[in-house]
């Protein structure tokens, strides 16, 4: 995809990665660097029961003063909310998120809440009147999908009106992202499976967005690159580290991609289904994933020629339009191969559901970053073939 001499763009990352197995072990010097004396740990219910957070928690020693364990997929304000009250009575300096996307983004939440007051739900995605800095956040993913680590995004349920909200600001950035290739062993198949395609799908969606520029182009795809050789071997063996590790690689560069980027219709209408249907993110993004590209392809077709050449399956003397569509089967025969659910009925989508859902994608914010303009009778075409 050709640039043309009036780019101009910013690009913002994360000021500090550590990766390395058992990094996650150096979580104390780490909040010693950020000046905190008296670090929450925020984590969900499943990594409770299986003692990961108290492990983690145990390394910092009296540096813990806590473990806040309520979040759960697809966090909302509420857990928000709850989150900062516990940090508040803890009288809390620094967080430390173990999890996935929902622990990590409820971290961010409550850093702007414990800043500006209020609830998380009082506030517009970009954070107007919020001075920074934030309360300090280190993220410890136990997930190699979302890649919030490395982003200045949080999404947060608010479950009563049944939205999601989104949030970009550079005061959501972590100041430290660990990449701790066993806190990734414990992952399902399944589990890994849908949070890799959430992962490839902020690669790919960067990679066209009307927002691409080359330095996010260079990140995501190398992520498309690793994810297509690493993330069906992670299915196979949870216990490769090396693969578990290139994985959540892949998924932390495909944040910072996206996170400057932005993505398009297939996180639109993720978050649509996601918000309605309870749909999980990971599993809505790598079903929708194949349809929305095909729903791009005569808008960029050189973008997908690209991810075609990233997964290895642009051969030889292909024309653009040839690459394009090898790279949107290629997608599809991939998720298949991950045994990765095809079909929203197979999680909870109804028929009759399809159309207020093109309605609601159409003013979704990921939309206005896709490089086909939302057409209402072309997404609920969209959404009745991914059914």
């Amino acid at each position: 995809m050709a640039y043309t001499k009036e780019l101009s763009f910013g690009h913002r990352n994360l000021a500090r990665i550590l990766f390395g197995e058992n990094s996650a072990l150096d979580v104390g010097r780490q909040v010693d660097s950020l000046g905190g004396s008296r670090a929450l740990i925020v984590t969900d219910e499943g990594l409770m029961n299986i003692e990961l957070p108290q492990r983690v928690g145990g390394t910092l020693g009296d540096k813990c003063v806590g473990i806040f364990g309520k979040v759960q997929p697809d966090s909302g304000v509420h857990i928000v909310q709850e989150g900062v009250e516990v940090a508040k009575e803890l009288h809390a300096d620094i967080l430390v998120s173990i999890g996935g996307g929902s622990s990590i983004d409820t971290a961010k939440g409550m850093a702007v809440v414990l800043k500006g007051g209020g609830k998380l739900s009082d506030y517009t995605p970009t954070l107007p009147g919020v001075e920074g800095p934030l309360i300090p956040h280190i993220a410890i993913p136990t997930t190699a999908g979302s890649g919030s680590e490395s982003t200045p995004v949080a999404v947060v349920k608010d479950h009563e009106r049944q939205e999601k909200l989104l949030f970009l600001s550079d005061l959501l950035f972590p100041q430290v992202a660990i990449l701790d290739p066993q806190m990734t062993v414990s992952m399902p198949p399944l589990l890994t499976a849908s949070t890799g395609m959430d992962a490839m799908s902020h690669a790919v969606e960067g990679i066209v967005s009307t927002n691409r520029e080359p330095i996010a182009d260079a990140l995501a795809l190398h992520a498309i690159k690793l994810i297509t050789e690493y993330l069906p071997q992670c299915v196979e063996n949870g216990d490769d580290l090396l693969a578990r590790g290139q994985q959540l690689v892949a998924a932390t560069i495909a944040g910072m991609a996206f996170g400057n980027s932005l993505c398009g219709i297939v996180h639109a209408m993720a978050h649509i289904v996601g918000a309605k249907y309870g749909v999980p993110h990971g599993i809505a993004n790598g079903m929708l994933l194949p349809h929305g590209m095909r729903y791009n392809l005569d808008a960029c077709r050189d973008g997908y020629a690209l991810v075609a050449q990233a997964m290895g399956v642009r051969e030889k003397g292909m024309s653009q339009q040839q690459a394009a569509e090898a790279a949107v089967n290629a997608m599809r025969q991939f998720t298949r191969k991950l045994g990765h659910p095809q079909r929203l009925r197979e999680v909870g989508v109804p028929q009759e559901g399809l159309e207020a859902c093109a309605a609601a994608t159409l003013i979704e914010p990921d939309i206005f970053f896709n490089p086909r303009p939302g057409d209402l009778a072309e997404v609920l075409k969209t959404l009745q073939e991914a059914w």
